[in-house]
């Protein structure tokens, strides 16, 4: 898979996988906030049915003709009884502080209802009830919710998967079909031009038409063909390309190109400054080496100005190129490592060069 059809995919799967986990998030979200106030209403609910048989147990004792009262005790429960003023008169525990204005509060462990009685018993008007919160159906709420989130989330990263490369199939079949017309035209390219370029070092060896004007656009125009065949082969092979570094003289490399471009800068009438040192040694694959040169070379030949200035560079701190042509913004400088973007679209080349 190319680092182009990686891209696309994990974008693809990046904004679905996202989309989807967190409208998955919202809607679990809500199913457990509904979930939980299902769990405390039936809590409520049996608070409240048994402070009502608390009130009941107390309108019998009020009824009972026994002279010793017994405070009704439930195991489950914890109970206070209060007067008309609030204050507390009798039970199995005394709260700290009562939320008079709330039938229901919750602390972290426990539940407290609070129900007024009518008619008053004994003075009794109001009665305090608290029990534990049973956490075993939110438990067992939050264990089913986690395994369901790994499933959903497991099918969500699989089936993401697959649409992608569904998605990336279009993208992929074009791809193939490019780099197929890229590989037949550098091939119908590569005869061609490597005639006229054998033809025309023979013609200047034998020492014909050496000088003649015409015969150097022929020479420019086939060099000019011959870079394009350089770079349609690097942009189909770069793909899977091996990489083998060696010892390389870059002063020498540098020498031979300039030689090679020589008659490009003679047309164009620039002015070549160079401080070549005779010795720069440099581990580097040998075709990269060569693509280096060859596009900032050509690129300083071509955006350059006529009778324009050109400062090559070489020694041990590095290479440097410049010219006199009229440069790039800020902007476009952000963008000279995307593949296949041009500044200048009118000078041709396809934007594969740095």
């Amino acid at each position: 898979m190319q680092s182009s059809e990686k891209k696309s995919l994990y974008r693809f799967l990046l904004i679905y996988v996202l989309s989807t986990l967190t409208l998955f998030a919202i809607g679990a979200v809500i199913f457990y906030q509904f979930q939980v106030y299902q769990i405390q209403d039936k809590e409520r609910q049996t608070l409240k049915h048994k402070s009502e048989q608390m009130i009941d147990t107390i309108r019998l004792l009020h009824k009972s003709s026994d002279r010793e009262l017994i405070y009704p005790n439930d195991p489950e429960l914890k109970t206070a009884i209060y007067n008309i003023d609030r204050e507390y008169i009798f039970g199995s525990f005394r709260p700290e502080r009562v939320e008079w204005d709330k039938m229901f509060s919750y602390d972290d462990k426990s539940i407290r209802h609070i129900q007024s009685i009518s008619p008053y018993y004994f003075g009794v008007v109001y009665l305090v009830t608290e029990k534990l919160i049973d956490r075993t159906p939110i438990r067992s709420l939050q264990k089913i919710l986690m395994i369901s989130v790994l499933g959903v989330t497991l099918f969500i990263l699989i089936l993401s998967y697959f649409l992608g490369r569904l998605f990336i199939a279009p993208m992929k079949d074009s791809l193939k079909r490019i780099n197929m017309f890229v590989q037949d035209t550098t091939h119908e390219l590569n005869t061609p031009i490597s005639t006229i370029l054998t033809n025309i070092e023979m013609l200047e060896i034998l020492g014909k038409c050496k000088d003649n004007k015409e015969m150097k656009r022929i020479e420019v125009a086939s060099k000019t063909l011959s870079h394009i065949y350089d770079d349609l082969t690097y942009l189909k092979l770069n793909q899977n390309y091996q990489r083998h570094p060696e010892s390389i003289n870059m002063s020498v490399l540098l020498k031979e190109r300039l030689e090679y471009f020589s008659t490009m800068i003679e047309m164009k009438q620039i002015r070549l400054e160079q401080k070549i040192i005779p010795i720069v040694i440099k581990s580097i694959d040998p075709r990269d080496a060569l693509r280096l040169f060859d596009n900032l070379i050509s690129n300083a030949i071509k955006y350059n100005d006529i009778k324009g200035r050109l400062e090559i560079i070489i020694d041990k701190n590095g290479f440097s190129i410049q010219d006199t042509g009229r440069g790039m913004s800020k902007q476009e400088q952000s963008h000279i490592f995307d593949r296949f973007a041009r500044v200048d679209k009118s000078e041709g080349g396809f934007g594969i060069g740095l």
